[in-house]
């Protein structure tokens, strides 16, 4: 039985190598080739290519060996052998350049140039790009100018040339709406959303991410569609809709596994390793045939049936261990698919708590503004009204006590704030040398209360014009300089700035803020920093403060790109030293004029509507802009505010955010819908989803907090009456 097996097998073989040999063509097997990786099965249409090549090499011409190495290229691209095809695609190329030019000339450059931007060598892919589209040129093809216009873009975007990469994408957005261009299209409002999110520009970005996913169900495009859900989930993880975050990267997910399979169908490691390891056996066989081909014809058709049946043999063998890999590495992925989905539970659960702690902090702290609004102007109020003397210790106490307060519900916040990655970095111009200097006429005073000799040293060749926050950079100055005057009695304080390294486009500076205070402790220089921490309770008690000063100061610098260092040593005094770099500026930074102090009689007889719900806020309110001469009126409700406004004539609204009913950005959104010019000011207690941009970009000109500063509050008014 074993022997008729046998024979039969060694029929069989003949019988294939007979029928092979009256089909040896090109075309043949260029067209075995096409129906395989239709049918996606790469590892024979590596199989009938490569006869291809062999027979274009004994055969063919220039131009045929020039295709059939274009086509192998082709399919190491869609394996994602990147080096591989630019290999062989740069081998199909030399063939091409002593024919006539064609399309699969230029075909060639063009896949050239995506093997490259795979491989991140974009000036190599901007090359051949260049040259391809030469070359469509020259035969008067047009169809291709989007797709080069694309991969320019994509080159141009990743050498951070935002706006060529933008004309470029925008260039293929603006063409009609054709089936033919709907991939590109696609690709280009993808690629532009990426741009749009870099830049901070979250809602544009989205707007790209959701037209690109819409065209993209049009081509059905898997990879692209993968691309698209992801980016879709970190822009709406950027804008905290956790929901949506997570459901675009769930599809994401399933979607990359999907893909994942696919590829793992196509062609195997195993498959890979072993064509190329044939490839290479290959090459020294047709080398050993060449110079054995004189001695050896009959006994080398005998070998190739043998070797044909080991390799059937072999092959056998391969496939039963790709089959029990596939089984293996199927429980492999569904013990990882049960690993995440209890990983994404546990990020959920810690997502929820973070948010509850957040929450909480923010409801704590804007609940806390409004009494405290109460006091701090019932108190201004009162010091206006010539209290009596023995009146005056006590409200002055009131006043700094509401103060206090204020700062410390402003310190939670600010930390909440940070925490919770709500804090944005500013980049703008400033003169560093100009701010340090305000910051020292500021606490001058303080320093020489507490009899301390005020130092500062500012390196001369630090640039006038940085690019940089300089808000940032004040919280962080002014308190550790306030901290530093604070400890110091019949001291010194000194702030040093000097450069560590300049050149045109950067400049990298140090500071250190030094005193010779009380100085802390060794074993309290690391918990200083955390939140609500001094070096002992009798500190506290005997200097005041929150406790959050320096871990808002550590946050701040580590936001900025730098590491806070102390040194300190009890009765000796405490340095903080920190590192950060900044962009100079080269264009003279233009100084803008401080606004003027405002005149109380752009007060008198002005009409402002007060839209608040809070009775002793509009009390104090009230009697707040009537000292200034102003007729005030007075709702409760965003109802009655939109009615009032459209009925009467106002030259101001002071319009508190948290109303019943209808709150006050919505009423505010709708005034704008019929009247554009009447100035809206924002009375808000701000809460950790609050800020001055959010609420301006609802029509409202400008913002005031409670607690309310006097001066701030009557200036804000005044500058927007004007």
């Amino acid at each position: 039985m074993r022997y008729i097996l046998v024979f039969f097998v060694l029929i069989n073989s003949f019988l294939y190598s007979q029928t092979m040999e009256s089909k040896d063509s090109l075309a043949f097997y260029t067209n075995l080739a096409q129906e395989n990786i239709k049918a996606n099965k790469y590892k024979n249409a590596l199989f009938y290519t490569n006869k291809a090549i062999n027979i274009s090499e004994t055969k063919g011409t220039n131009m045929d060996q020039a295709i059939q190495t274009f086509n192998l290229g082709k399919i190491y691209y869609s394996l994602e052998k990147f080096n591989d095809a630019i290999a062989i695609f740069s081998r199909s190329i030399s063939f091409f350049e002593s024919e006539k030019i064609t399309a699969k000339y230029a075909n060639a450059y063009y896949y050239l140039g995506l093997s490259y931007i795979q491989k991140r060598n974009f000036n190599s892919a901007e090359i051949c790009f260049n040259k391809a589209s030469f070359i469509y040129q020259e035969l008067n093809i047009d169809d291709k100018e989007e797709l080069i216009t694309l991969q320019k873009g994509i080159i141009f975007k990743n050498k951070n040339q935002n706006d060529k990469a933008s004309a470029s994408f925008n260039t293929i957005i603006s063409k009609p709406d054709e089936p033919h261009l709907w991939n590109s299209k696609a690709e280009a409002l993808y690629q532009i959303g990426l741009i749009e999110e870099n830049d901070n520009r979250i809602n544009l970005a989205l707007n790209y991410y959701k037209k690109a996913l819409e065209l993209n169900s049009k081509t059905g495009n898997l990879e692209l569609k993968s691309k698209i859900l992801l980016a879709l989930s970190t822009a709406y993880e950027k804008s905290f809709d956790k929901s949506s975050a997570y459901s675009y990267l769930k599809q994401h997910l399933n979607l990359k596994e999907s893909i994942e399979l696919s590829k793992n169908e196509k062609l195997g490691i195993d498959d890979y390793d072993y064509f190329q390891e044939k490839q290479r056996l290959k090459k020294i066989a047709l080398r050993d045939k060449e110079n054995a081909e004189k001695a050896k014809t009959s006994k080398f058709s005998k070998l190739i049936n043998i070797l044909a049946i080991s390799l059937i043999s072999i092959l056998s063998l391969l496939s039963l261990s790709l089959y029990k890999n596939n089984i293996i590495r199927n429980k492999s992925n569904l013990l990882l698919k049960e690993k995440n989905k209890e990983l994404l539970v546990e990020k959920e659960k810690t997502e929820k708590a973070s948010k509850a702690r957040s929450e909480f902090l923010s409801t704590v702290s804007h609940e806390l503004r409004t009494p405290l609004n109460a006091i701090n102007g019932i108190t201004h109020l009162l010091l206006e009204e010539n209290p009596k003397k023995s009146q005056l210790p006590y409200l002055s106490s009131l006043k700094f006590s509401g103060n206090y307060l204020a700062t410390f519900i402003n310190e939670i916040l600010e930390i909440n704030k940070i925490d919770s990655n709500k804090v944005e970095i500013e980049y703008i111009d400033f003169n560093i040398k100009n701010l340090l200097l305000d910051i020292k006429n500021s606490l001058n005073e303080l320093a020489i209360k507490n009899k301390n000799e005020f130092i500062l040293e500012i390196d001369s060749a630090i640039p006038d014009n940085l690019i940089g926050d300089p808000t940032k950079l004040s919280q962080i100055f002014m308190n550790l300089i306030n901290n530093a005057i604070k400890f110091t009695k019949d001291g010194s304080v000194t702030v040093r700035a000097k450069v560590d390294s300049l050149d045109t486009k950067s400049a990298h500076l140090s500071f250190a803020i030094s005193d010779t205070g009380i100085g802390i402790p060794k074993d309290k220089l690391k918990s200083v920093f955390e939140s609500f921490t001094q070096g002992s309770v009798e500190i506290n008690r005997k200097y005041g403060g929150t406790g959050l000063g320096l871990a808002i100061v550590k946050k701040l610098i580590k936001l900025l790109g730098g590491q806070i260092h102390l040194e300190s040593e009890v009765d000796k005094g405490s340095t903080f030293s920190f590192n950060l770099e900044f962009m100079v500026n080269s264009e003279k930074v233009s100084i803008i004029e401080t606004p003027k102090l405002y005149d109380d009689s752009i007060f008198k007889n002005k009409k402002i509507l007060l839209v608040e719900d809070n009775k002793i806020n509009q009390m104090i309110t009230q009697k707040m802009i009537e000292n200034k001469g102003v007729i005030c009126t007075i709702v409760d409700n965003g109802e009655d505010a939109i009615k009032v406004v459209a009925a009467n004539t106002y030259d101001l609204v002071l319009m508190d955010v948290h109303l019943p009913g209808i709150n006050g950005t919505i009423a505010t959104k709708t005034i704008r819908e019929t009247n554009q010019v009447l100035p809206i000011i924002a009375l808000t207690a701000i809460s950790l989803d609050e800020n001055r941009e959010l609420l301006l970009s609802y029509g409202m000109n400008d913002v005031i907090t409670k607690p309310f500063v006097p001066e701030e509050f009557y200036e804000t008014i005044a500058k927007n009456l004007i």
